[in-house]
């Protein structure tokens, strides 16, 4: 389905008189001075302005933006990336329709953008208009307001706004040829989740608003180019550049518009996937990711249709700061994940599940982000029951439900960012990543799953809601009605009045239901645990590498975690586990991360520099912030966390570095 008005060729949308109303057709700069305050093109707005206009749209405290004036549907970028002084430079053609009364101006949200101009696109020719740029007040950034002539309720506009980057855009990372695998050529890549689309292009940087779009990037020849797009082709540009173009035909909300650009190879892992990385990686990464088309097919037996077209993957340089990232028809994912023996590529089924858990239905706006993550993290864990069986499906849960567990712990139990729905009035999104929409928002799918009747009756509840929201959004209140219809004939009455949606939704902490789990895989795990707190530190003969032998990786990560909810043990102690297990060399991120972790807390000095390397060489906030907070928490560490974090913060995401600033109390 395209957006409405949207063009998803990139095409000038042809602006004609009968699009004004009487008596505006003819609008210049200089009939509507008196009118605003004198702003002319290229003119920045003063303080004074930014105060006046200060006002926001009601469906989203993070945006300046309006969307209840104008919608955008479409946007065209023609953009050039500029290595030397790392900016991307250009213009963006964004096709709106207004929605309001027609004498609204547009509003976009901006954070340290220079803004060159802005026009209306009439045919071929291009019509300058007065714009204000704000002042960058906090975390939601500038407001741009484009001044437009009055016009008609549904009238189809076509603004460009030519525009560079900030060296610093807090939306991408630019490395250095030695900051990358091969060493040889820079590389770019963005990440915009949650609202940091405004630092990349001028925007209305909302869930709220989805449009189409259409790309021309031009780079030095040698450089490749991927977007959240299907790729159209490339051409010759002068000056030994190349330009790549893209189309994204499905409407997104602009934190998935996505650029990588670097010296990058792929591989066919299936039908309609190719894996991306820099050459030295690309074949381990399409071993590792081999089973893509597996659990695409396993998602689309439950949920529809893929309707994306490609589902490629690229592996990003070990600064990337998650996971993985769901960017429509490219999945950025970490290095972190290529343990060499697919044992973490649940990442990928994650990331596949939110292809209609986020990217189709996506959440109205960032208060509701359990609409896309913890339906996702329930469909992530559906795909893998149907691959490995229902009790790894639970097994997940699990380890979700010690994750949640550890952060609401961290964050305290009444702490307003544990609620499933928080209130992020004046607050930066960026802080309240965490488990909690993940996990809170998976039990309560979970709960619901169980007291309908199982995974019968639920899979079709599951599959309608997103039948009925897709291109769509949604916030939590749509859920529980939509849920409420679709079970108030099959389900008691007294069941459904039973769900406490007040405590799910507003309670801080944990769950308000203690949720049973099939705990068959996390039995052995346990009871290995139980083993080591009990034997006596210098009683540790028993224990060899047999002991694990029959575990997964994720028992061994499972193992580890329960043991961090131990009391620390002595560095002897610790010495004999790595001599039974070799947890030490492991390849698997995951598990050398809760070592590290273990080691940190039982104060083995020797291991303070393996654990310092490993965070900073792993900037995946997942690993780096937990052991950054566990040496910042050790006095024999604390200085050399904080030396660490100068030395490298200007290799990290803007995301990473500023979380970590928290963390080490430098902000």
């Amino acid at each position: 389905m395209a957006a409405e008005g949207g063009s998803s060729s990139g095409e000038a949308f042809i602006l004609t008189d009968e699009h004004f109303t009487e008596g505006v057709a003819e609008w210049t700069n200089e009939d509507d001075d008196d009118a605003h305050d004198g702003i002319m093109p290229g003119k920045e707005g003063e303080e004074g302005e930014e105060k006046k206009m200060d006002v926001g749209f009601s469906g989203d405290p993070s945006t300046h933006s309006r969307p209840d004036f104008w919608k955008v549907t479409d946007l065209a970028f023609d953009l050039t990336a500029d290595f030397d002084v790392k900016v991307l430079r250009g213009f963006v053609d964004l096709s709106v329709e207004a929605v309001g009364s027609g004498d609204e101006n547009l509003i976009l949200d901006t954070r340290d953008l220079v803004i060159e101009s802005a026009a209306l696109i009439r045919g071929k020719a291009e019509t300058p208009v007065p714009f204000i740029l704000g002042k960058n007040a906090d975390f939601r950034g500038s407001r741009l307001e484009i001044v437009l002539p009055p016009t008609k309720t549904d009238c189809k506009l076509v603004v460009r706004v030519h525009y560079s980057t900030s060296p610093h855009s807090s939306g991408l990372v630019w490395l250095r040829p030695e900051q990358t695998t091969s060493r040889t050529l820079p590389y770019l890549y963005s990440h915009s989740e949650a609202i940091h689309s405004r630092s990349i292009f001028p925007c209305q940087d909302t869930p709220a608003v989805k449009s189409t779009y259409s790309a021309k990037i031009t780079v030095p020849s040698g450089l490749t180019v991927l977007m959240s797009a299907i790729g159209k082709g490339k051409e010759a540009e002068d000056a030994g550049n190349v330009a790549f173009r893209f189309e994204q035909s499905v409407p997104i909300p602009s934190y998935l518009v996505a650029i990588a650009i670097g010296n990058l190879e792929s591989r066919k892992i299936g039908p309609r996937s190719h894996v991306w990385s820099e050459p030295e990686l690309v074949d381990k990464a399409a071993y590792e990711f081999a089973e893509t088309e597996e659990m695409l097919a396993a998602a689309e037996s439950m949920v529809g249709s893929y309707v994306w077209g490609i589902y490629d993957i690229l592996v990003l340089p070990p600064s990337f700061p998650f996971g993985g990232m769901e960017n429509p028809c490219l999945t950025f994912l970490t290095p972190t994940l290529l343990a060499g023996d697919r044992s973490l590529a649940n990442v990928v089924a994650h990331e596949i599940a939110h292809s209609w858990t986020g990217n189709l239905v996506t959440n109205r706006n960032w208060e509701h982000f359990w609409l896309n993550e913890g339906f996702t993290t329930f469909l992530e864990r559906k795909i893998k029951g149907k691959m490995m069986g229902e009790e790894h499906r639970q097994f997940s849960a699990i380890e979700g439900l010690e994750s949640l567990t550890d952060e609401v712990n961290r964050r305290g139990l009444s702490d307003p960012l544990t609620k499933l729905v928080p209130d992020l009035s004046g607050l930066d999104p960026d802080d309240a990543f965490g488990s909690v929409p993940y996990e809170k928002g998976h039990s309560l799918l979970f709960y619901l799953e169980q007291l309908v009747g199982g995974a019968e009756k639920f899979n079709p509840c599951l599959k309608a809601w997103i039948d009925k929201y897709k291109y769509q959004t949604a916030d939590s209140q749509d859920f529980k009605g939509f849920f409420e219809e679709y079970f108030h004939k099959s389900v008691d009455a007294k069941v459904l009045a039973s769900i406490d949606w007040k405590a799910w939704f507003d309670s801080p902490g944990m769950p308000p239901v203690e949720l049973k789990y099939d705990d068959t895989l996390t039995k052995a795990c346990t009871a290995l645990k139980d083993k080591w707190c009990s034997t006596s530190d210098k009683d540790c003969s028993c224990f060899t590498g047999k002991d694990v032998v029959d575990f997964s990786a994720a028992q061994k990560i499972n193992f580890l975690a329960q043991l961090l909810h131990e009391e620390p043990f002595c560095v002897e102690k610790l010495h004999a586990i790595d001599r039974a297990y070799d947890f030490s060399g492991s390849l698997n991120a995951e598990i050398k991360f809760r070592w590290l972790r273990l080691c940190i807390r039982g104060k083995w000095e020797d291991m303070i520099p393996q654990a310092v390397a490993f965070a900073v060489e792993y900037q995946r906030m997942k690993f780096c912030r937990p052991i950054f907070r566990d040496l910042y928490a050790w006095n024999r560490s604390k200085d050399l966390a904080v030396e660490a974090y100068k030395l490298h913060k200007d290799t990290m995401a803007y995301v990473t570095a500023t979380q970590l600033a928290k963390d080490l109390n430098l902000a």
